[in-house]
């Protein structure tokens, strides 16, 4: 089992950063594949940064350039940094965790392991 915690979400107005975080417990957390993902209203959920256990990274098309995914396996802990924030990054931001992590997951049906989510409210 993996239990998930979010944290950091807020408001800020377009232009602004954010950094959400993701505390990992319950199981070895470098093992772990690691992913952010992100539901806004009336939406889908839908994928936006994944990092493995070697720290190789994927990011949404709509993020690239923005966003940066990391994490430190001694914290056991993820981020996500959103810079440039656009008010269509207003979502409710989970985090996710899949294992093994050996390799970035982008698709959310492959990740057993959930948070409860963190709200993001980027105002124009």
């Amino acid at each position: 089992q993996v239990q998930l915690v979010e944290s950091g979400g807020g408001l800020v107005q377009a232009g602004g950063s954010l950094r959400v975080s993701c505390s990992a417990s319950g199981r070895t957390f470098k093992l772990l594949a690691m992913g952010w993902f992100r539901q806004a209203p009336g939406k889908e959920r839908e994928f936006v940064a994944t990092i493995d256990s070697s720290g190789n990274t994927r990011y949404a098309d709509s993020v690239k350039g923005r966003f940066t995914i990391s994490r430190d396996n001694g914290k056991s802990t993820m981020w996500l940094q959103m810079n440039s924030l656009k008010p269509e990054d207003t979502a409710v931001y989970f985090c996710a965790a899949q294992f093994p992590g050996d390799t970035v997951v982008v698709n959310p049906d492959e990740y057993g392991y959930w948070g409860q989510g963190t709200q993001v409210t980027v105002s124009s």
